[in-house]
């Protein structure tokens, strides 16, 4: 959410990108649904960031 928020993008926009509703992505946000690994990875390279920095595996934004 945070990294969302730091570009100033909607839930909406942040779904058109992965292919769902706002709904689904807010449901991504909160933990509720399990992200496949294909939409991990596109956040990834669109945050700059790496898979495991989105999963909360480490404090390093950059691989």
């Amino acid at each position: 959410k945070a990294l969302r928020q730091e570009r100033k993008q909607t839930q909406k926009a942040m779904g058109e990108l992965l292919g769902c509703t706002a709904s689904n992505y807010q449901k991504i946000e909160y933990g509720e649904v399990n992200l496949p690994i294909s939409s991990l990875m596109t956040l990834a390279d669109y945050f700059g960031v790496t898979t495991d920095y989105l999963l909360g595996r480490s404090d390093r934004r950059e691989g």
